[in-house]
């Protein structure tokens, strides 16, 4: 591998084991830094960038899928209310116990 500072024309070749975030592009670092400083926070993200909810989160998933990941992740509250109803069918829990656990999950989201 080959390493280039385009300022000093420098270049440095041996094999190098890089930062999964060295593959990403320009813009990508930007949006992460960019995202790093409003905390994560989406409407921030929003305001700082002046693009819509629907396009942070495009763009958040053109960062997780080039970092080798899937690009959807089941939502947290996706995976317990399965995983609380599989509780159930398998008589971990008792319908009272799921049915609080359930309404938990629904405020959480609000």
């Amino acid at each position: 591998m080959k390493l280039h500072c385009p300022h000093c024309h420098t270049t440095i070749e041996n094999e190098f084991k890089l930062s999964k975030f060295a593959s990403l592009s320009s813009e990508q670092l930007q949006f992460i830094e960019t995202f790093l400083v409003c905390r994560g926070n989406i409407k921030e993200v929003e305001k700082e960038l002046g693009i819509s909810y629907p396009t942070v989160r495009g763009k958040l998933n053109d960062v997780v899928v080039a970092l080798g990941h899937d690009a959807e992740m089941p939502k947290k509250s996706e995976r317990d209310t399965k995983k609380i109803i599989s509780m159930l069918e398998d008589g971990e829990l008792k319908a009272e116990e799921a049915i609080k656990l359930l309404k938990n999950e629904s405020r959480d989201l609000k």
